[in-house]
């Protein structure tokens, strides 16, 4: 893996360690409800879900570390690729285009990285 690769590939897996982390444990707290976008009862009543949703998230910046410390860049692109389409996914199903920008264009051009080797 090139020093660029690990590099996004770190970059990326803090972005998935701090959705967890907003979505585990801020979710209804002042932090939670601006980055989400969310009014207090709306987040009370989905709290459980946002924190399965955050654990997910943990899973992804776990499997991008192990990926850098074991240095195999196909374990890496399966997980960029993971990101990918739960980032389309999302942008889809809620209409907010800004998780699109914030989680699967990064991933993508972490992709691109390694398919070009770059």
């Amino acid at each position: 893996m090139t020093t660029l690769q690990i590099i996004i590939v770190l970059f990326i897996a803090f972005e998935h360690f701090y959705f967890m982390i907003l979505e585990m444990f801020y979710w209804t707290k002042p932090q939670g409800l601006k980055a989400f976008g969310l009014k207090l009862e709306e987040a009370k009543t989905t709290k459980v879900l946002a924190q399965n949703q955050g654990l997910y998230n943990g899973f992804l910046a776990a499997g991008l570390v192990w990926a850098v410390l074991i240095k195999n860049p196909s374990v890496a692109l399966f997980f960029l690729i993971c990101i990918t389409i739960a980032g389309i996914y999302g942008a889809y199903s809620t209409k907010k285009n800004k998780i699109f920008l914030i989680q699967s264009i990064p991933a993508i051009l972490g992709i691109i990285l390694f398919l070009f080797q770059i």
